[in-house]
């Protein structure tokens, strides 16, 4: 591996290694200054602050900071979709960037800030540097994984290749053609790679020149994190992010759980009165970014998490995140996307022959497995259902047919997360 991937000194931003109260200090101003903005030009969070009788004015302290209500992630789509974009935002529509869509449809504005979804830091933390080629296997198609995380490695000064997800062989051929030495895409289809290109009798270490990677979208169980880096003999570390806020926190070279990013003040917080819990004590990932044209103050992502203030030898002092705990709610993200059972209900009720249905995630071997189970009054169009499925939610399921004196009982919860992790 390259000894520069390991230096401690390429800290993009001074606070990465500033002390707690420089620390404190700096995000107070920075979320203020967001507080600031949106309480003259979005609507949303104007409303929120008269509903809780806030005034900015008496906000001085990080404590009080939290009095203000969170908005929470499963709102959003309904604010999105009563009362428009236009309500969440500070700028006019054509003075954004971009605008995605997520499964939903949900909405996620892109402000004109430099390194607006604020991945620059994970990256370099991962060992990025100038000059790496990073092949991208994230989609470009109206959700933004592709290109927010494409942004931050130009800034690095890397070259970026634009794959996109899916047509293995064209990937691989890519990586042994070309000097690729960056991966970037989710850890189980870089295993995908790995598995095509040994059938192909490739050799991982001498026929590719990988040596890091970024992966998120997935939780990383280190099972398949330690089968991937020794197939290919590179490093892989992993963000955490969301499609709303982007970058939240990530991986060092040392590993023991994600640091908290610079460029968002990150609070743990009771999943029912939406205030900050202790040190160590898990609860909902409650954030705010410093993004200014789609202000989302004390947005709470619904994950649960809990965090460390131990020292890490990177010279980073910023907390970490002891990884991803489970959802607050009955939602579950599988691959990237978010499974609503709402959104699943609704495609159901347009096949009547469907009397009773239930999701159920799996992680066998490191990969996530989506199955759906139906029971049936009636006959039942395979190929149009998982149409309309896999065109609503996005993702393609396993579909289980019950059969016989099968059946699913009346009250059956609409999706159940088997998954386990180490």
């Amino acid at each position: 591996m390259d000894s520069s991937m390991d230096s401690n000194n390429s800290f993009h931003s001074p606070v990465e290694n500033a002390s707690p109260e420089a620390r404190a200090a700096w995000q107070f101003e920075k979320i203020m200054h967001v507080a600031g903005k949106a309480a003259e030009a979005s609507g949303e969070f104007r409303s929120r602050l008269a509903a809780a009788a806030i005034d900015l004015r008496d906000i001085r302290t990080l404590d009080d900071f939290a009095r203000i209500p969170v908005l929470r992630k499963k709102n959003l789509l309904g604010l999105q979709q009563e009362k428009g974009l236009d309500w969440l935002l500070t700028a006019a529509p054509g003075n954004l960037s971009r605008i995605y869509q997520s499964p939903g449809p949900l909405y996620d504005p892109e402000g004109r800030e430099q390194d607006y979804w604020g991945w620059t830091e994970g990256f370099r933390a991962a060992g990025f540097r100038t000059g790496d080629l990073v092949q991208m296997t994230f989609s470009y198609h109206l959700t933004p994984a592709g290109l927010m995380l494409e942004e931050p490695l130009r800034e690095i000064g890397c070259a970026v290749i634009p794959a996109g997800p899916g047509n293995t062989p064209a990937q691989a051929q890519l990586m042994t053609s070309l000097p690729v030495t960056g991966f970037v895409g989710m850890t189980s289809y870089l295993k995908v790679i790995a598995e095509h290109a040994r059938n192909a009798g490739l050799d991982l270490r001498k026929d590719f020149n990988l040596r890091v990677a970024f992966v998120a979208a997935e939780r990383l169980p280190e099972s398949l994190r330690s089968e991937v880096e020794e197939a290919f003999g590179m490093r892989v570390r992993q963000g955490y992010g969301t499609a709303d806020v982007g970058c939240i926190a990530y991986e060092c070279a040392e590993l023991g759980g994600m640091h908290l990013s610079s460029r968002c003040h990150v609070e743990i917080c009771d999943p029912h009165t939406g205030q900050p819990l202790p040190m160590g004590e898990t609860g909902e990932v409650v954030v705010t970014p410093h993004t200014l044209s789609y202000p989302l103050v004390r947005f709470a992502t619904g994950d649960l998490s809990r965090m460390v203030d131990t020292p890490c030898t990177c010279g980073r002092t910023a907390p970490k995140l002891a990884g991803i705990l489970g959802r607050v709610d009955d939602t579950a993200k599988v691959k990237g996307q978010f499974i609503y059972p709402a959104q699943v209900a609704e495609v159901v009720r347009t096949f009547p022959q469907i009397a009773r249905h239930q999701v159920v995630i799996t992680n066998d071997k490191g990969s996530d497995w989506l199955q759906l189970f139906l029971q049936l009054d009636g006959p039942l169009d395979h190929a149009e259902f998982i149409a309309a499925f896999t065109g609503k939610i996005k993702l393609r399921p396993a579909l289980h047919v019950l059969s016989g004196g099968e059946a699913l009982p009346e009250d059956c919860p609409p999706l159940v997360d088997k998954r386990t992790y180490e």
